[in-house]
């Protein structure tokens, strides 16, 4: 299955936290661990439109690793995978 962000909408797989730290010897669960803020982005959406009828591209691509904030986007199951789809202006970076 295949999906096409609409206008200036990304799709984005979340990037795992390489690292898990423990203190004190308690293990967190799955369940309570916060989602991580970065991710790669999978695809993008054609662009924004204006007012004017004027379409206005994306400045992120396909392939860039972004940052996001904690509540932005939307998450979707798409077969086993989990993905996010942001607007452009959710995203807070692009790291390089």
């Amino acid at each position: 299955m295949k999906i096409r962000p609409l206008h200036d909408r990304l799709l984005v797989k979340r990037l795992l936290e390489e690292e898990e730290e423990r203190r004190g010897g308690i293990i967190i669960p799955d369940t309570a661990k916060e989602k991580p803020q970065r991710g790669k982005v999978i695809a993008v959406g054609s662009g924004r439109i204006l007012d004017s009828a004027q379409r206005v591209p994306l400045d992120i691509k396909v392939g860039d690793q972004v940052l996001f904030g904690k509540w932005g986007g939307n998450d979707v199951k798409l077969g086993d995978e989990e993905y996010l789809i942001l607007e452009e202006k959710d995203v807070l970076g692009v790291i390089e």
